[in-house]
């Protein structure tokens, strides 16, 4: 493995990282009633691993934050909160597949792709619902969500966005970019 291949950070981007997280965390207690900044840190602590892909997110504008935990399993859940789709992951197709079916005008990248070199899932459309029960966001950009199988066979992708107090779910051949389209990402911690 290359030196640029090792997703870790210095302590230096580690302590930068978890006090923007503890920040956000604690001026947006509504996105998680009831938990506390000392066990979501603990969970870091004990997975580091995690700390480059909330890095990552961070890095490309996801704004992430804590907007539940499993009891289940025991994980705090991440999603990106920026108010518009994540800026520095704009401009993407849906997956490999349609970024190798477009013959001209290819966007750079797919939002899968770069979802799993982040280490992270994109929001599934009820994730998404989850998300805007937290705020409002995507007034004006829109973000690809996991699309099922049956749909994306067929060429299709989905993508939501917020207008009018509603959210809408919306498709499109999965081989199309727009400049205001995104995608938020998850991660378990």
């Amino acid at each position: 493995m290359t030196k640029e291949n090792i997703k870790e950070l210095s302590l230096e981007q580690r302590e930068e990282l978890l006090q923007v997280l503890k920040n956000r965390f604690e001026e947006n207690m509504n996105r998680h009633e009831g938990l506390e900044w000392s066990n979501v840190q603990a969970k870091l602590d004990a997975n580091t691993e995690k700390l480059w892909s909330l890095h990552e997110m961070e890095r490309t504008g996801g704004e992430p934050d804590v907007v539940s935990n499993d009891k289940v399993t025991d994980e705090y859940i991440f999603y990106d909160c920026s108010v518009e789709s994540p800026k520095g992951r704009r401009s993407v197709c849906y997956d490999r597949k349609a970024l190798e079916s477009r013959k001209k005008h290819k966007p750079e990248n797919n939002a899968i792709d770069i979802a799993t070199e982040m280490g992270i899932e994109l929001l599934t459309e009820e994730q998404y619902r989850t998300l805007q029960n937290l705020g409002n966001f995507d007034m004006k950009t829109s973000s690809w969500v996991l699309t099922p199988s049956d749909i994306r066979d067929r060429g299709g992708a989905l993508f939501c966005d917020y207008r009018y107090g509603k959210v809408f779910v919306y498709h499109n051949g999965a081989e199309s970019y727009y400049a205001s389209r995104d995608f938020r990402g998850s991660l378990r911690v």
